[in-house]
């Protein structure tokens, strides 16, 4: 392992006093310590503390290489953590990683769901159009929200997917004192005064979510016409046969429609489309289905863009 001069420590919610050994050995070493406020209070970084930027960056840590350097992250540093945010910049000598149960993990516990069977949302920074694909009948989810008022917008969402009779667990500051767990339907969400950190658990009804087989009805794309129908879609999604992470490029996309679901089948897609107004409903079918990290318009004309 060497002798790294990162240390990635995940961090509970209580103190650095529920630490395992190792990772206070790593912070009573530190130089230079960097944590959001909470975690650099509850670890005592005094003078050796330092907020990460906002908007978030890791560049302040990578200009501290060659001194003892500690980041405190929440829970497990690799399950949508600051961890894979850091480590492609460095070589494998130069860090190493002392995480703590993850967010999910104590959301499950505290709830008795088996984690194998939860889909898991960091929503920190991500739409919440991005659930849509994950809504199936009677299914769970745990999604990791931004702030306080994060949970009232899930619920919002959920009632717009017909979900409004989702059960919503809501769990502050789990794995500290001050830890709180809540219950309330999505249709009557009434909650005041949430905490951050805050998760959310999903009870979803039966009823819910998108076909998992290709050829969505018509009606679910913004169009104006110009869309391949659902029939022949759903012949042309199983003859390009998506495989996750592969990359389409839709020539005269019209709706974006089969990019649409090319993504939703795990692929990237760039829809080329000539018309301005083609264009707005690609672009708005992206933000419906929350695929803003996977698919993206090109306006103009083929092969010139």
């Amino acid at each position: 392992m060497g002798d790294p001069w990162l240390s990635i420590i995940g961090m509970p919610d209580d103190s650095a006093d529920a630490l395992p050994p190792a990772s206070r050995a790593a912070l009573a070493e530190a130089e230079v310590i960097f944590g959001g406020p909470r975690h650099l209070e509850r670890a005592s970084a005094g003078t050796r503390g330092r907020a990460w930027p906002v908007p978030f960056s890791v560049e302040p840590v990578l200009a501290e290489r060659g001194k003892r350097v500690a980041m405190l992250v929440s829970g497990d540093p690799f399950w949508f953590g600051a961890g894979g945010s850091i480590v492609g910049a460095l070589d494998p000598s130069e860090w190493r990683s002392l995480p703590a149960p993850s967010t999910f993990s104590l959301v499950a516990n505290a709830l008795g769901w088996r984690l194998e069977e939860v889909t898991c949302h960091g929503l920190h920074a991500a739409p919440l159009a991005q659930l849509r694909a994950a809504l199936r009948p009677k299914g769970r989810m745990i999604c990791l929200l931004r702030d306080g008022d994060a949970p009232a917008a899930l619920a919002r969402f959920l009632c717009e997917q017909g979900a409004g009779t989702a059960q919503m667990h809501v769990a502050e500051r789990l794995g500290g004192s001050d830890a709180r767990l809540r219950a309330v339907q999505a249709d009557g969400y009434d909650l005041t005064d949430v905490q951050a950190p805050v998760a959310v658990g999903v009870d979803l009804p039966d009823g819910i979510g998108l076909p998992r087989a290709p050829g969505l009805p018509d009606d679910s794309f913004a169009s104006d016409g110009q869309i391949t129908k659902a029939p022949v879609r759903a012949l042309t999604l199983s003859a390009l046969a998506p495989r996750q992470g592969d990359l389409l490029w839709d020539i005269g996309a019209g709706s974006g429609s089969v990019s649409v679901e090319f993504c939703l089948a795990g692929g990237r897609a760039i829809a080329f489309e000539q018309h301005a107004a083609r264009v707005e409903n690609i672009t708005r079918n992206i933000a419906d289905f929350g695929l803003n990290a996977r698919m993206q318009a090109a306006h103009g004309r083929a092969p010139e863009v």
